[in-house]
């Protein structure tokens, strides 16, 4: 995190805008919101110059900005970051969703060709412009809840096309709406069916074909995997995570969510970005985890959308000091959820994370999952992406079961118009 700058520097060139009278969960100290009360935020050529108490601004208001105004006590925090997603994808999966209610199980469904070879087949047969029309909607919707960072995988492709289909569109969604969205490469996710029987030649294409060509085209930011008993084995993975390294890419897992495989001790050895799910990580994985730095990415849509009982160790995350993250992990299949507020408060009432937690986990812990240390908290020096709420307390964010709250969203210091969309 950047220092504060000193008053007289940071007044020696007006600002672009100052908001005056806000609520600011600055989000600056170890732990809690670090509120600010009768506050004002300031910034200048996308980066912030000012968060802190009206009373000790270093000057006149009009003469400290071009553009002053009030925010009538509303709530003010940093963008949000939702660091899970994989909302690029044909089609949709609800009849899964009715498979499950009749009784059939998340393994079941994967075996019987469904899961992700079914979004596979969709996202396939999507032209570029069709799978960013379909995809466009729900980033927007993300955006309109006040998320200026989002990370989209690939991943539904399993051919290298189609991968290298999805990241393009996944690049193109950030550069219409003015976002930053970070890209992974995910071709580790399930087995395509033309590679049936050849799982071995499959693993050898993905990591000495597939990802130098997409390195090559800079197309992907990480690289994931899904390291699970229905997957790929910490074998496989390891074998994707050493190319990667050798590519300049960092890496990150879907780890130990159905069962104890390993992953999360995996990912930390590879001084994994984060490691995600969690539901069936143990305490050496943790502890492996905090040595290396690893956030943990905690996923409740999924865990309710499968209605697992299982939760993640969330008092051996905290007891090591591991940062936790929350994202949607917006997906057809196994988390359809559109909202990264409603997940943060699902991981307080599914996960029994604190208001505070949760808004740490989809800003600044977020962001960190990302590779990120410019942007979740609001102090001088970094990005000024800043939400004002139709709220007067942080807690309100996950309180509050459904319905828009984000008043207004300024991404790099510019606000943001945001359409509603047709879905």
């Amino acid at each position: 995190m950047t220092a504060p700058q000193d008053r007289n520097a940071a007044a020696t060139a007006r600002w672009d805008r100052l908001l005056l009278d806000c609520t600011l969960a600055t989000l600056s100290g170890e732990a809690g919101y670090a509120l600010v009360e009768a506050g004002a935020i300031g910034w200048r050529d996308g980066a912030i110059t000012y968060a802190g108490r009206m009373d000790d601004l270093p000057g006149a208001f009009d003469a400290l900005a071009s553009q002053v105004e009030s925010a009538r006590g509303a709530l003010v925090t940093p963008g949000l970051v939702d660091c899970h997603t994989h909302l690029v994808f044909g089609g949709d999966r609800a009849d899964e969703f009715e498979m499950r209610l009749k009784g059939a199980d998340y393994e079941a469904i994967a075996r019987a060709g469904g899961g992700i070879v079914s979004s596979v087949r969709a996202t396939r047969a999507a032209s570029d412009d069709e799978l960013f029309d379909q995809s466009l909607p729900r980033a927007l919707g993300l955006l309109r809840e006040g998320v200026t960072t989002m990370e989209i995988k690939s991943g539904y492709g399993l051919d290298l096309a189609t991968e290298l289909k999805m990241l393009r569109v996944a690049r193109r969604i950030g550069e219409a709406l003015g976002v930053t969205v970070k890209t992974t490469f995910l071709g580790l996710h399930a087995l395509p069916p033309e590679f049936a029987g050849r799982r071995a030649e499959f693993v050898s294409a993905v990591c000495d074909e597939w990802l130098p060509r997409v390195a090559e085209e800079g197309l992907a930011d990480a690289v994931d995997a899904f390291c699970e008993g229905i997957a790929f084995t910490p074998d496989e993975v390891g074998r994707c995570f050493e190319r990667a390294h050798e590519l300049g890419l960092a890496v990150k897992l879907h780890a130990d969510q159905l069962s104890d495989s390993g992953g999360a001790t995996l990912a930390a050895s590879f001084s994994a970005l984060s490691a995600d799910h969690l539901e069936c990580a143990g305490a050496n994985a943790v502890e492996a985890m905090a040595r290396a730095g690893t956030v943990a990415v905690l996923l409740p849509g999924s865990f309710y959308a499968l209605r697992e009982t299982r939760l993640p160790p969330i008092e051996a995350l905290r007891k090591q000091h591991v940062p936790m993250a929350v994202a949607t992990d917006l997906n057809p299949g196994t988390s359809p959820l559109r909202s990264l507020r409603l997940a943060a408060g699902m991981a307080c009432t599914l996960f029994r994370l604190t208001p505070d937690e949760a808004l740490r986990a989809i800003t600044m812990n977020g962001a960190r999952a990302l590779g990120l240390r410019d942007r979740g908290v609001l102090a001088p020096g970094m990005r000024a992406d800043v939400v004002e709420w139709d709220a007067r307390h942080p807690a309100e964010l996950a309180y509050w079961i459904g319905g828009r709250l984000a008043r207004r969203i300024f991404v790099a210091g510019n606000e943001v118009s945001v359409p509603e969309s047709k879905r």
